[in-house]
């Protein structure tokens, strides 16, 4: 009869893992299976920010807002430093096969890194805060029923790289968010403007025009170019509308003029962030400034603009 096997002393057990710890650096492997604080994303409604240059420009501006960086092996050595600061803020960041990736970011434009970040809340839209901006000189941009977020990532790239600062959107049904795509596509330039939603825009640019020349884009009409527009001592708030309608007539009736890009006439228009991309361009080159004539200061009245009370 054989003797009963005897329980091992405490010392002898095999002991449970240890608790895991941040994935490191350029791990090839301890990084594959998933943390447990993973297990909840479903249930978190984070955005996907992805590509090299828009995840580096949201680590600038507001690391805080990254809750989980992904990047696949062909991207270890870009992200060390995005990487340390997950590491200090004790948030996971790990390597992953190509495939996940393109599923954490819903799209083979990945890029190769997504952070999954906090959504970015739009501000309202202020005629006081505008004010400001307007004494200081700041010129707008405001969309009204621009539905692809690929052309509001292209306008806010745009507007990155012109340093203009101020983007507004419309209540418009048809108008795009601040969506992964429109992230994706800004190429970090979402990063470096301010956003904020307008409620009632038409009702909104009547009192805007005190301290705003208030333009829009449209075919026909009386439209003038940029070099065209008299001068005028308040800066330019520009509009700019869907991109198979136009700007809805309620809009474009409050505007003081509508504006035209000259052409070629072989085709009718350009796509919306094209449009926005030349007339930015127009807006601050300051040879098309300085070749214009200096406006002289009015009052309100003067121009036919009537004081808020």
């Amino acid at each position: 009869m054989s003797k009963p096997n005897k329980p091992k002393p405490p010392s002898a057990r095999r002991s449970s893992p240890p608790p895991s710890r941040p994935v490191a650096l350029h791990s090839r492997t301890a990084g594959r299976s998933k943390p447990a604080s993973e297990s909840a994303e479903s249930q978190e409604k984070l955005s996907k920010i992805a590509g090299l240059q828009a995840v580096a420009a949201l680590f600038r501006s507001d690391p805080s807002r990254v809750m989980r960086l992904y990047y696949d092996e062909k991207m270890k050595n870009a992200v060390g430093d995005f990487c340390s600061q997950m590491a200090r803020m004790h948030r996971p960041y790990r390597m992953v096969e190509e495939a996940e990736l393109e599923k954490i970011a819903g799209t083979v434009l990945h890029g190769g890194v997504v952070a999954a970040t906090l959504p970015r809340d739009v501000a309202d839209f202020s005629i006081e805060a505008a004010a400001a901006w307007a004494r200081s000189g700041e010129n707008l941009l405001i969309l009204d029923g621009v539905g692809n977020p690929h052309n509001l990532g292209a306008i806010a790239r745009s507007m990155a790289f012109f340093d203009m600062k101020y983007l507004v959107i419309s209540d418009h049904p048809a108008q795009a968010g601040l969506s992964d795509s429109a992230h994706r596509v800004a190429e970090g330039g979402l990063e470096h403007i301010e956003v904020y939603r307008a409620m009632g825009l038409p009702g909104m640019l009547k009192r805007l025009a005190e301290y705003y020349r208030v333009v829009g884009t449209a075919l026909g009409g009386k439209a003038v170019s940029m070099a065209e527009l008299p001068p005028d001592p308040r800066p330019l708030a520009l509009v700019l509308g869907n991109e198979e309608h136009g700007l809805p007539a309620e809009t474009l009736a409050v505007c003081e003029a509508r504006l035209i890009i000259p052409g070629s006439g072989r085709v009718q228009s350009l796509n919306v962030s094209a449009t926005a991309a030349i007339l930015i361009h127009e807006l601050v080159n300051p040879r098309t400034q300085s070749a214009r004539p200096k406006p002289t200061p009015t009052s309100n009245r003067a121009r036919g603009v009537k004081s808020r009370r």
